[in-house]
């Protein structure tokens, strides 16, 4: 069928095809279903999703299966998986952020946290309904897909709002607390790979050029002119210089009132790729105590490189006569980094006073067993003993194609002390 087109206008968005994280490990366990989604067999792939979550289903669960759905045209089914993850965020996101719930709780500095449910991160969720609206496009519903647009909308501002609060409060604790909430000194952790040029040029984490794109392109199809400007005008200045989102702005008045010559704007949204995975790395930190200094080795969350990311670069039709080159718009990958960026210094704080409380329980006992060796109870005084790590875990491990989650919370490791020898 050959479609007389005005203008030809395509975005390309760097989509998570499938991957999430959550406090079991999804990146081992989703390998084998990214091979099989980029081979094509996308109903195999939905097949071990089923298989690797055969328990109880979860947030990160439905994110998936909506994903996969999508990708195999099945839109309706994609809805009610997207339905029902969007659910469980609003059950867990219930009154006010578990993020900042936790933070208010001083206990949570202290003990294992990890066990609180998995809500998303701000990307996901403002994203979930973005996508649901492109649902709603592709089965011609535009009512419903007006409706997920200003979810998206009343949804980044309570994000907004909620870290706002957020970042107060850590400010607030750390200076209270005289704890490190930089990442910068700690020694050998990989600062490029989430502060960087690319990543501090993002706004935020959760506002993308896409949702605001489809924003306006969806108001204007509407003859919303009025809402379809800001539209635009928000993409533009999340993604500026780009020439297709600025001749959107510009040339809206012009679409508005032209007369209807029997032609139509086609928009194609390309996904491709997914975000990285997020792991859990080692790090050495020296922790002052009352009596002593103690080394003590804590975990952080580290983006690793992206492995699934091949950028595209336009599209051919019509046998391959003509062809639309593509406008990046939107990277989740960087949303990513940006998120993990912004939580930093909650991490920071749990991790260095988790650490601290650690290092006065070993010092103590460092202490008590020196002072036990001094009294002459059959030992020979400590000469030049060496500090043994406490391992202590300010992450829970998790691993992540599409997205990540702070799950701040110690492992249940054995201490040990570093006994001198006999000589």
């Amino acid at each position: 069928m050959l479609v007389a087109n005005r203008a030809l206008c395509a975005l390309a968005v760097v989509l998570g095809v499938t991957g999430c994280a959550g406090l079991r490990s999804y990146d081992q366990q989703l390998q084998a279903t990214m091979s099989s989604a980029a081979s094509g067999n996308v109903d195999g792939a939905i097949k071990l999703l089923d298989e690797a979550n055969s328990g109880t289903k979860d947030l990160l669960y439905y994110l998936e299966l909506g994903m996969l759905q999508r990708l195999g045209q099945r839109y309706g089914d994609s809805q009610k998986s997207w339905q029902a993850a969007v659910e469980r965020v609003q059950v867990t996101d219930a009154g006010e952020d578990e993020g900042i719930n936790a933070l208010r709780n001083a206990t949570s500095y202290v003990v294992n946290d990890s066990v609180r449910p998995y809500s998303g991160y701000d990307y996901e969720k403002t994203m979930l309904l973005t996508h649901m609206a492109l649902n709603y496009l592709a089965m011609g519903d535009m009512d419903q897909a007006r409706v997920a647009i200003k979810q998206t909308h009343e949804l980044e501002g309570q994000i907004a709002e909620a870290r706002r609060k957020e970042v107060e409060r850590v400010e607030e604790d750390a200076k209270k607390r005289g704890a490190q909430t930089s990442f910068k000194e700690l020694n050998g952790y990989p600062i490029e790979t989430i502060d960087n040029a690319d990543v501090n040029a993002l706004r935020n984490s959760y506002q993308s050029a896409l949702s605001h794109y489809l924003a306006g392109f969806v108001y204007e199809a509407l003859g919303e002119a009025s809402l379809a400007a800001p539209g635009y005008r928000m993409a533009n200045e999340l993604q500026p210089n780009q020439p297709a989102l600025e001749e959107a702005l510009r040339g809206l008045d012009q679409r508005m009132t032209q007369r209807d010559d029997g032609m139509t704007d086609v928009l194609f949204v390309v996904g491709a790729g997914s975000a990285p995975a997020l792991q859990s790395r080692q790090f050495r930190m020296a922790v002052q105590t009352n009596t002593r200094a103690v080394l003590v080795v804590v975990s952080f969350p580290v983006m690793a490189e992206n492995q699934y990311w091949r950028a595209p670069t336009g599209i051919a039709f019509d046998g391959g006569t003509d062809s639309v080159a593509f406008t990046p718009i939107t990277s989740i990958d960087l949303m990513a980094r940006r998120r993990l960026l912004d939580d930093m210094p909650a991490i920071m704080l749990r991790g260095t006073i988790r650490s601290a409380s650690r290092a006065a329980l070993q010092a103590g006992l460092q202490q008590g067993a020196s002072t036990r060796d001094n009294s002459g109870a059959g030992a020979r005084p400590i000469r030049g003993g060496r500090l043994a790590p406490a391992a202590r875990s300010a992450f829970r491990e998790c691993a992540a194609a599409r997205a990540g989650v702070n799950a701040v919370g110690p492992r249940n490791v054995k201490e040990r002390i570093t006994q001198p020898r006999e000589t």
